[in-house]
């Protein structure tokens, strides 16, 4: 699978540190997400087709106030427990994104500083990355760590400050609009990962992560290569 840039130089990145989004790009959790959104559409009489499109990648609260801007955010708080609980409870058809696996490794192998920045709590986190047979990184910014949803930055810079560099020294990997706007807006450069990715100005857009290589630069920075 080729790479694809907005700019035609090779599809090479270097950066100090990468900051990992899990559900659709580590994690193909795409068929629980649909199963409890469904059911959640069903329920508020709305449209599923409509409501997918808004979730990924925002924690389900957000989502819920998009998509019904009336309500309070104390039903929206609550009812996003719910489903927290119903996504932790449901690991049917958890699988690794393509590559995951070995992009992992080498992250975790060459001692390369990476965190992962997710919308999923803790739980729910740990119980989709067990699903897909993939280590948790020793850094983690989850729900819990955040007080505002992608898009909002606040998850990304609390990655890039946990990690112990700025953010223009950051790479994220992202799937989502919500995600991608989230790394842009932290002032990161972003890898957009899948087809969702590609119509969002990602600085790269691979189909997984079988065509991302990893590589120790040599000089305290990562070289990533695309295709």
């Amino acid at each position: 699978m080729t790479a694809t840039t907005a700019d035609p130089v090779a599809p090479v990145l270097t950066a100090r540190a990468v900051l990992l989004d899990m559900d659709g790009t580590l994690v193909n959790s795409d068929a629980v997400v649909e199963r409890c959104w469904q059911r959640w559409s069903a329920r508020h009489g709305l449209d599923f087709d409509e409501v997918i499109k808004v979730v990924h990648g925002r924690q389900g609260y957000a989502s819920m106030a998009v998509l019904l801007p009336e309500r309070s955010m104390a039903e929206n708080h609550a009812e996003n427990r719910e489903m927290l609980a119903a996504e932790t409870a449901d690991m049917e058809g958890v699988v690794p994104v393509p590559g995951a696996p070995a992009f992992l490794a080498s992250l975790t192998d060459l001692r390369l500083p990476h965190a992962l920045v997710t919308s999923a709590d803790v739980p729910l986190s740990t119980g989709r990355m067990a699903a897909a047979g993939l280590a948790l990184p020793d850094v983690r910014v989850t729900a819990e760590s955040v007080g505002a949803s992608k898009p909002d930055p606040e998850g990304f810079l609390k990655g890039a400050a946990a990690l112990g560099f700025e953010p223009a020294d950051c790479v994220v990997f992202e799937d989502s609009e919500a995600g991608i706007r989230a790394g842009q807006a932290a002032g990161m450069r972003v890898v957009g990962i899948g087809p969702r990715a590609a119509e969002f100005g990602p600085t790269v857009h691979v189909e997984d992560l079988t065509s991302v290589r990893v590589a120790d630069a040599g000089d305290g920075s990562i070289r990533l290569t695309f295709g």
